[in-house]
């Protein structure tokens, strides 16, 4: 980790009126991209900045350090592109999926299924074909995903839907899932998630790294 991170403000869960009062990730963000203090910074894709919340305040106080390093290579990732919502919801729902329980399965391979069937649409792809990540998920619950295929096949949602409220809510489910889920290491299975996230969002934007500027007045 770079040492001027040494001396920046304590990751906490929730928001912060300012740097003296601790940071939670999305606000150290905007910290270190020069923008006003805000947990919604403009610097970042709002999906992502929306699962970096998430998983920074449902991490545990032990674990939430483990988190500065990536702050840093979120700055600059945003796009208007729907195919990034679509991976993010997709990447979320098939890592929770696996480990989440029963109650919370269905609602999370719809969530696969939709953000596979939006990609399906943007890319020009057949409907139906499943990315190895998805199809591997899925295998995981053969019942529930039986189940899933069928409700899916009642609804169609609109681009504006998937953007505004099922990728949003894959994301969400996805991190309660993992939070409740019997699994022995949640922080770690938050942290990667996160980590893939950002990865994978890095290659769809394709981005050039962005210069660091100084911290705005606060």
């Amino acid at each position: 980790m770079d040492n001027h991170l040494d001396h920046l403000p304590v990751l906490s869960r929730g928001k912060h009126r300012n740097p003296k009062r601790g940071a939670c990730f999305m606000e150290l963000a905007s910290y270190l991209a020069g923008e006003r203090w805000s947990d919604h910074p403009a610097c970042t894709h709002p999906l992502l900045a929306a699962l970096a919340r998430l998983v920074n305040d449902n991490t545990s106080d032990d674990n939430r350090g483990k988190l500065l390093g990536l702050v840093p290579s979120i700055i600059g990732l945003t796009s208007d592109d729907l195919r990034v919502d679509a991976t993010i919801a997709l990447r979320s729902a098939t890592t929770a999926l696996p480990v989440a329980a029963a109650e919370r399965q269905l609602a999370l391979a719809v969530s696969v299924l939709a953000a596979e069937e939006m990609l399906a649409r943007l890319d020009g792809r057949p409907s139906g074909q499943l990315s190895p990540p998805a199809a591997a998920a899925l295998a995981q619950v053969p019942k529930t995903a039986a189940h899933a295929r069928r409700f899916s096949r009642a609804a169609r949602i609109s681009e504006k839907g998937f953007r505004k409220y099922a990728a949003p809510n894959a994301v969400q489910l996805s991190v309660v899932g993992i939070v409740q889920a019997c699994t022995p290491d949640p922080d770690t299975l938050l942290r990667e998630l996160l980590t893939t996230a950002i990865a994978d969002t890095t290659l769809l934007t394709a981005r050039t790294p962005v210069p660091e500027r100084a911290p705005a007045a606060v």
